[in-house]
């Protein structure tokens, strides 16, 4: 539990592999990229499981797509996995699906 007393929206795995769960939603985003920073840290290649994400809108979108701004930044990479198909069809709608790795 975090500080707040509710589970940690990003759990690290092996070999830079983070597990992003819970809501990634205008509500969420802030917190979620507060979080990110310290578990970015540790790696200089990061895959992001997005398979635990239970909903999404166009805030978590901006999300990913700051993340990506961040890694190109600090030379680093990211990379993500189980997009939920609300944000894989914001992304299309927005037509930005290649930049989150997706056609």
């Amino acid at each position: 539990m975090s500080a707040n007393g509710r589970a940690p929206y990003l759990e690290a795995a092996e070999g830079g592999r983070l597990l992003l769960s819970h809501e990634l939603t205008f509500a969420t985003v802030a917190d979620v990229l507060a979080e990110s920073q310290q578990a970015f840290s540790d790696h200089a290649s990061i895959t992001i499981d997005m398979s635990a994400v239970t909903e999404a809108d166009s805030a978590g979108l901006a999300l990913l797509i700051e993340w990506l701004s961040w890694a190109r930044l600090t030379s680093r990479q990211v990379r993500f996995e189980n997009v939920p198909e609300q944000l894989l069809q914001i992304a299309d709608i927005s037509e930005v699906a290649e930049l989150i790795g997706t056609d």
